[in-house]
């Protein structure tokens, strides 16, 4: 009886620390992929803080074209508008936000006094190496999801996931649009 009793705890002591073990290995996971898309948020910050400065800058060479600077900021304003938890809601913006940039940059081509503005290439350069800064912050935080999403589905860690609730998240994706290789010289 003792022995059999011994056995006994030892199999729920191995059960246990199992699930302990995959317990914990969510929760660095979760908690990895909250920091990356923390990440993510830094890097749009910075983005947003300068578009105020290059649409100020584009205003004084090219005022009639008020059109295109207005949705830049209405773009910049509604992807700063739009809940942190809205994964999906928040790429789309972002990818609105890229398309109406682009179209502030292609204008630039009808004036050479701005494409020649020290000011607009200094503001021109720190956005691309913000841009490339967005990019790898995404492709961190979807990498992170990508082991949070296997682990959530993967047998038998998916009981434990459904036990305490961890469900996949969603990717940080581009549109279609953007994974087009568009190149605007300056």
């Amino acid at each position: 009886m003792g022995t059999v009793f011994l056995g006994f705890l030892g199999v729920v002591g191995v059960i246990l620390a199992w699930v302990a073990g995959l317990y914990n290995r969510f929760i660095k996971l979760k908690n990895n992929a909250d920091e990356s898309y923390s990440g993510i948020d830094v890097q749009l910050k910075r983005r947003y803080d300068l578009i105020p400065n290059l649409v100020e800058t584009v205003k004084g060479y090219a005022s009639h074209e008020e059109g295109t600077l207005t949705k830049v900021v209405e773009a910049r304003n509604f992807a700063m508008g739009v809940s942190k938890g809205d994964l999906k809601s928040q790429a789309e913006a972002e990818n609105a936000l890229t398309g109406t940039l682009k179209t502030l940059f292609a204008i630039s081509e009808n004036y050479p006094d701005l494409k020649a503005n020290q000011n607009f290439l200094d503001l021109q350069g720190q956005l691309s190496t913000i841009e490339d800064a967005i990019q790898n912050a995404r492709r961190y935080y979807n990498a992170v999801v990508k082991d949070y999403n296997i682990l959530c589905e993967s047998f038998p860690a998916v009981f434990i996931a459904n036990i305490f609730g961890f469900s996949k998240r969603d990717y940080f994706d581009i549109s279609d649009s953007e994974r087009e290789n568009v190149k605007v010289k300056f």
